[in-house]
């Protein structure tokens, strides 16, 4: 009788799947036509993004005022106002699929003893925004710093020792 229950439980999976998967190529169909646009500086900046975060289209309105740093941080922060438009849309997309996924037994479910595998999953960590070279990119790992170290001259010719005696 159990086996007669997991075979059921399996076809449905199955037949589940199939289902995901045709909602799935809509959902791709759907987010290749994705954009989203953000602004800055009262919209006299815009920059699009397409599906995939790559820049499609730049505009500039009313900018010959600025100067280059202020037009560079405006296209920045443009951009970065357009990423968290598509992100949003993406996640968005993608509910209907999230929704079906939940339903669905786990294997947990059907297999006594299995671990949920879904909870070993690690968070993402968010990406910074900030430049390449702020302070914020330069913290190191402290499980990467090495304190049992021990300092060697620079031995290559015509560099003078700490430890040379004039």
């Amino acid at each position: 009788m159990a086996n007669e229950f997991m075979k059921a439980e399996l076809a449905s999976m199955i037949d589940e799947f199939q289902v995901q998967m045709a909602v799935l190529a809509d959902i791709q169909q759907k987010r290749a036509q994705l954009t989203a646009a953000g602004t800055a500086l009262q919209k006299r900046v815009t920059v699009t993004l397409n599906a995939d975060g790559v820049v499609i289209e730049t505009k500039f309105v009313d900018t010959e005022d600025l100067t280059h740093e202020e037009l560079a941080k405006a296209v920045t922060e443009a951009a970065q106002t357009a990423a968290t438009e598509l992100g949003r849309k993406s996640a968005e997309l993608m509910n209907p699929i999230q929704e079906r996924r939940g339903r669905m037994p786990k294997m947990s479910d059907l297999i006594e003893d299995l671990p949920d595998l879904n909870e070993r999953i690690p968070e993402p960590i968010p990406a910074s925004t900030a430049p390449p070279n702020a302070p914020e990119r330069q913290r190191r790992d402290p499980e990467m710093v090495f304190t049992d170290v021990e300092e060697l001259d620079d031995l290559r010719p015509g560099r003078i020792s700490a430890n040379d005696n004039w």
